[in-house]
């Protein structure tokens, strides 16, 4: 899939007592642009997890912390697809400073898809395949 953006605001929430973002917040910010990179092309979590039975786990992640953030911040979360495999995806996430085109973080990020029920490993299901090649 080409690349897909999300925008969010850092809040006061996600800082710490310096006002700088605590670094395992740019985790979640990259968690919300990959619910959204599904939802943008038709898929809801819970119903994958209702109908197929599936659900998608971090399976390993490599982060590189760059540049802070502060409170206000306007972030844009890139994500893309690095790899399509049988049972997982690793995605390739930045998050950008949006008023000056800063690069704070970047990430490798592995996703495993399991079945839900027993937490072991299976196939992305084919709707979710075909959406994410036909979109190359």
């Amino acid at each position: 899939m080409k690349e897909f953006l999300w925008h969010i605001r850092v809040y006061y929430e996600d800082t710490d007592c310096g006002g700088v973002v605590y670094h395992t917040q740019y985790l979640n910010f990259m968690e919300r642009a990959r619910t959204e990179m599904l939802r943008s092309v038709g898929f809801e979590q819970d119903e994958l997890l209702e109908k197929e039975n599936v659900i998608f786990a971090v399976r390993s992640l490599s982060v590189d912390y760059l540049k802070p953030s502060r409170f206000n911040d306007l972030l844009r979360i890139s994500n893309s697809i690095r790899h399509l495999g049988h049972a997982s995806m690793t995605f390739d996430q930045s998050v950008i400073r949006h008023s000056d085109d800063s690069l704070l973080c970047k990430a490798e990020v592995r996703i495993a898809c399991l079945h839900s029920d027993t937490l072991l490993p299976c196939p992305i299901p084919e709707n979710i395949r075909r959406e994410f090649n036909h979109a190359d």
